[in-house]
């Protein structure tokens, strides 16, 4: 199994985990963990597995206390801050069965262009999501249009738009077909959640509880899913350290 979270030291996963006794990884890629745990689980079943549990969750209060207020203080939320999604969500991956498949995997890298304000997100992990769906392209061949859909992790509102001004800098249209599980997952207008979701299990769960249904019904046949992530934890934002971003990158097809 692997599984992770945003608690410090991931104790969401090991202490949910501890009584099911089977091999476990512990797993950090912040918001970009459910896919991390994907390409994870697809090396091992390729290799040694039969059946790999891949596992994420997020907690709207716990992450507000851990990264950025107390709840009790009431802060005033900037436009740009995205609210945290409180869920789960969890992938088998097997060596059998009839599919949808993972058959691609672009593992991405750190990229920090010194974004600071942890109430910006967007802005810190779209850079990375830039830099490894160019990747992905230049690594297959392919072009945007190849998927019925391209779904970041988590970039919210602000960080969508600024995805697809990059990649069109790259050379890349990926406005016909591109969405964000931060945007997906809440109404803007009704919940009032600013730039929209983010956390470790938006993608997790918009993923397991939507695009895996499209898949399986075949309304859809090939999604890119590219979850973002922030590389920070309370101690770095003390210390006025930016905020690294990395994405992972997984082709899930219909064959």
């Amino acid at each position: 199994m692997f599984a992770g979270d945003l608690l410090n030291q991931c104790i969401s996963s090991s202490f949910g985990l501890r009584d099911l006794q089977i091999p476990f990884f512990g797993v950090f890629g912040a918001c970009s963990t459910f896919v991390e745990s994907l390409t994870l689980g697809a090396i091992c079943t390729e290799s040694f597995a039969n059946n790999v549990l891949c596992a994420t969750s997020s907690h709207f209060c716990s992450a507000e206390k851990q990264f950025r207020f107390p709840l009790e203080l009431g802060n005033q939320r900037p436009q740009t801050s995205q609210w945290t999604v409180t869920g789960s969500g969890a992938a088998i991956v097997s060596r059998n069965g009839s599919g949808p498949y993972i058959t691609h995997i672009t593992p991405g890298k750190i990229i920090d262009m010194g974004i600071k304000d942890g109430n910006n997100m967007g802005a810190a992990m779209a850079p990375s999501f830039a830099d490894t769906l160019t990747t992905h392209f230049l690594d297959t061949g392919r072009s945007p249009n190849y998927y019925d859909a391209i779904i970041s992790g988590d970039l919210g509102y602000v960080g969508k738009d600024i995805a697809i001004d990059l990649l069109k800098s790259n050379g890349y249209n990926i406005k016909n077909n591109y969405n964000d599980c931060g945007v997906l997952i809440f109404d803007k207008e009704t919940q009032d959640t600013h730039s929209g979701g983010s956390g470790c299990a938006c993608c997790g769960t918009v993923f397991s509880g939507y695009f895996f249904k499209q898949l399986k019904t075949r309304k859809m046949k090939r999604i890119l899913l590219i979850a973002t992530g922030a590389l920070m934890n309370s101690t770095s934002s003390q210390q006025g350290e930016s905020i690294p971003g990395i994405a992972h990158a997984i082709s899930i097809e219909n064959l």
